[in-house]
């Protein structure tokens, strides 16, 4: 049974951080595309970042425009997993953040292919982040 799970969510303080862990179980997502998306109160789910893989243990990071500077995805292959380092946070921040995985997309997907929701495959249960003001 493949599994993602993250970990990592909590609470923090306006200008904070926190990083957000997400390790997959039951197989390898060894040239999948894994990342993040999010889901605010009364929202739609969101992208936040994705990792594309390049060769080896190398990857290509994409970001949604409005987290670029301030969130950090990275991804450990050995460990099967992916993280998100978030700094500088605001309470706008505050939602569930979701692990994603996709076997459909590559290095050559291009933005609005990566941050749609429909071409991931895999999804975690999700962890609450709430930013105090």
């Amino acid at each position: 049974q493949v599994q993602l799970v993250e970990s990592g969510g909590g609470l923090a303080q306006a200008g904070g951080s926190l990083r957000l862990s997400c390790a997959a179980s039951g197989r390898t997502f060894s040239t999948s595309a894994m990342g993040w998306f999010r889901q605010a109160p009364g929202k739609e789910r969101e992208f936040v970042a994705t990792t594309t893989w390049n060769r080896g243990s190398s990857y290509y990071a994409n970001y949604a425009d409005a987290m670029k500077g301030r969130f950090t995805i990275s991804r450990d292959y050995a460990k099967n997993s992916v993280y998100l380092q978030m700094n500088s946070l605001k309470p706008e921040d505050t939602a569930v953040y979701y692990c994603a995985a996709s076997d459909r997309l590559t290095s050559t997907s291009v933005g609005g292919r990566l941050a749609d929701e429909a071409r991931y495959d895999y999804w975690g249960q999700g962890t609450q982040v709430t930013v105090s003001s």
